[in-house]
């Protein structure tokens, strides 16, 4: 059998076996192609077979993926570049699995990546931006109801897009979520966040299931289920940096940087670390430990008011 086809075997396993997501299939799909290129430059002439993958095609697929060049004309970073190979070595399990012969999926080493210095939105910061919202508009109070929301819960912006209006129990102020691996987690919400999601919905005139909906003429009406409405992340984020610009803040502020603020604020406040790992959803309290700067702020206060001074 040609690798070509394995792969599409191996996403077919990755949906209905692992209960993998299809945003995350999608990401492995694009990685794997991302292979299937590399082995038509490097050997147009054959196919590749799992047997041709060995350590020097290795060394040659990890130089070319270095080299690559995206559609805007800039390299992978190697975070990106490790997702590549973190497909890859999922992809060589699962030929091992099926005892089909190739590389070792423990010679799939990663580089060193030095994780980004987490940004996040200070509270007065988030005012200002809301402050920007008309609403006098429904596009106006969807907006806000997607900034309280996310603010709120610390929502995935994936997990926000995929809310449907059943979903959100607006009166218990609570409801749950399946986020990444489709484990559930329960997620609460503001008082706040809650007013913001009902006025946005009493304003709403339609019957459509999906919580935040795209009111673009332009949007084509595609599919039977109401879906072609539902916003994207895309569309999220260009909302978020429309506020964010018209309120003059110069920080580079993505739907996952009000996750970050929702985590740094808990942690401002005294919350546990462990609760706050419950509440974004991370199955390693060490994905939670990025967020522990804030606590260097309070650390010169400590000092002053307990440490004694030499008379």
């Amino acid at each position: 059998m040609y690798v070509a086809d394995l792969i599409n075997e191996f996403l077919e396993s990755l949906e209905v076996e692992n209960g993998r997501s299809r945003y995350t299939t999608r990401n492995y799909e694009l990685y794997l192609s991302r292979l299937l290129e590399f082995q038509n430059e490097f050997d147009p002439e054959n196919d590749l077979k799992p047997e041709d993958i060995n350590e020097e095609w290795l060394r040659k697929y990890r130089l070319w993926l270095n080299r690559y060049l995206t559609e805007r004309g800039k390299n992978l970073t190697v975070m990106t570049q490790n997702y590549h190979l973190i497909a890859l070595r999922g992809f060589l399990k699962y030929l091992a699995k099926r005892k089909i012969k190739s590389l070792d999926p423990v010679l799939v080493e990663l580089p060193r990546t030095h994780r980004a210095q987490v940004t996040f939105l200070y509270v007065d910061e988030l005012n200002r931006i809301m402050e920007q919202i008309p609403l006098d508009t429904e596009d106006g109070l969807r907006d806000k109801a997607i900034f309280e929301l996310l603010f709120s819960t610390g929502l995935r912006v994936s997990e926000l897009v995929s809310l449907n209006r059943e979903n959100v129990n607006l009166s218990r102020r609570e409801f749950m979520v399946r986020g990444k691996g489709q484990k559930d987690r329960p997620v609460f919400i503001s008082q706040a966040a809650a007013d913001a999601v009902q006025d946005y919905l009493d304003e709403r005139k339609d019957s459509l299931p999906a919580l935040f909906l795209n009111n673009s003429r332009n949007q084509p009406m595609v599919g039977t289920k109401g879906d072609y409405r539902r916003l994207t992340p895309r569309s999220i984020e260009r909302i978020i940096n429309k506020y964010v610009r018209m309120a003059g803040i110069t920080k580079h502020v993505t739907p996952h940087t009000l996750r970050h603020s929702f985590a740094t604020d808990l942690l401002t406040n005294g919350a546990d670390l462990r609760a706050v790992q419950s509440l974004l959803g991370h199955s390693n309290i060490s994905t939670t430990q990025i967020y522990t700067h804030v606590t260097d702020a309070h650390l010169k206060e400590v000092h002053e008011k307990f440490h004694s001074d030499v008379e």
